[in-house]
């Protein structure tokens, strides 16, 4: 009994080795020649069966190129907007997948090995194509369309009715969250499968700036200053008074910079602008919005009264008649803007209004100053500089014709 036990025991040896190594005999076989992926292997939607690695890494990069020009839909909470991969700078890691590619039934025990081949005969085996975003482009896209994704909130805010403030609730809004958005989008390509290419962002409440608590402590006068316009042309005053409505009701937090030109522009028909006299370059031209300046510096001294941290401000090219020289504050474009800084504890509100031809701004707060304290500003002319008279020819008039194309402006530093 027992040297028939040995028999078996040998015989079941020998079957057994025979099992093993007779599929490694035809890898090893294979494997004298350049190394090639098995059958049914994919990288991502592409089918790299049969290819070598540097086939694969090929037809991943002109995969790669093809893909650029796929859009993607973004949506996000109260919008959507459509972009390109080369737009969110796609990129794949050809190299890393075709490693994986070549390594499936190439690598590791024997045992897995052969396991991994009998699986590729009844299922192919779908790798990771390894796309990634790049994450700063992709978050200063989602930044540039924040007003088409979200849902802004309305602050809560103040009016003023009969000579008192008065709480106007707002309401909360919902915003794209741009860091988890990113890494959003960039795990919806992990398994993308070159379908929809739609994508749902990220998104987060936003509750409304402004408890009744602290909007209530704001009852102080910090500064006021009138000028008049009463002379101006229908289109300048309309300008001065749509400018000034665009103000009024603005509260400014602690810390927080205002923009006249960001409240007031664009200087448009559409935005409730007429065509007016405005300066440019040392002339006078007409423009959507002339007259706008009279707005910036009435709010110019009411801030300095108020005493508000001035962060821009720039005079006009020639003098104006509504204010002393040196008062004013000039509005051109982006690059002559009229900015501060509420530099209180307390927000600060902004009142404006017309009224028979004189504008007006408040500024209110929480007075903290001494009540014995007096801010005065005088207008101190240095120097002045007397005009030249320029003489040009024209060949499109007669001898001896005269005409005045501008009248003189006496320089002044003030």
């Amino acid at each position: 009994m027992k040297k028939s036990n040995r028999i078996i025991l040998t015989a079941g040896l020998m079957l057994t080795g025979y099992l093993l190594f007779a599929e490694p005999a035809a890898v090893k076989a294979e494997e004298a020649a350049e190394p090639r992926i098995a059958e049914g292997v994919y990288i991502g939607g592409v089918d790299v069966g049969g290819m070598t690695e540097e086939e694969a890494r090929d037809a991943m990069e002109e995969y790669l190129q093809e893909l650029q020009d796929t859009v993607f839909t973004l949506k996000g909470a109260d919008g959507s907007f459509d972009t390109t991969a080369e737009e969110m700078g796609v990129t794949l890691d050809a190299e890393e997948a075709a490693e994986e590619a070549l390594a499936v039934a190439h690598s590791g025990s024997l045992i897995n090995r052969y396991k991994a081949s009998k699986d590729l005969e009844n299922d192919a085996v779908v790798l990771d194509m390894k796309l990634e975003v790049d994450k700063q482009a992709t978050a200063r896209l989602l930044y540039d369309h924040r007003s088409t994704l979200n849902f802004e909130a309305v602050d809560n805010g103040l009016k003023r009715e009969n000579g008192q403030f008065v709480f106007v609730p707002g309401a909360t809004g919902t915003e794209v969250a741009i860091v988890d958005s990113v890494y959003r989008i960039n795990d919806s390509l992990k398994d993308w499968d070159q379908g929809t290419a739609e994508i749902e962002l990220v998104t987060q409440e936003v509750a409304p700036r402004g408890s009744r608590e602290e909007l209530e402590q704001i009852t102080d006068v910090l500064g006021s200053f009138s000028t008049n316009f009463s002379t101006s042309g229908a289109g300048r005053s309309q300008n001065v008074k749509n400018g000034c409505a665009k103000i009024n009701g603005s509260i400014v937090y602690p810390g927080e910079e205002f923009s006249v030109y960001t409240a007031v522009s664009p200087f448009t028909q559409e935005n409730g602008y007429e065509l007016a006299g405005s300066y440019l370059n040392g002339t006078t031209v007409e423009s959507f919005g002339g007259g706008i300046c009279q707005v910036s510096t009435t709010l110019y001294n009411a801030a300095i009264r108020a005493e508000l941290e001035i962060s821009m401000r720039f005079n006009h090219s020639m003098i104006v008649n509504y204010v002393n020289p040196s008062e004013d504050a000039a509005i051109a474009g982006t690059y002559k803007d009229f900015r501060f800084v509420n530099p209180y504890d307390v927000p600060i509100y902004i009142e404006g209004y017309c009224s028979g031809g004189v504008i007006t701004f408040n500024i209110y707060g929480q007075e903290t100053r001494p009540k014995n304290r007096k801010v005065s500003f005088e207008s101190e002319t240095i120097s002045t500089t007397d005009p030249e008279t320029e003489y040009r020819l024209s060949a499109e008039q007669p001898a001896g014709y005269y005409h005045v194309d501008q009248s003189a402006h006496q320089g002044i530093k003030a």
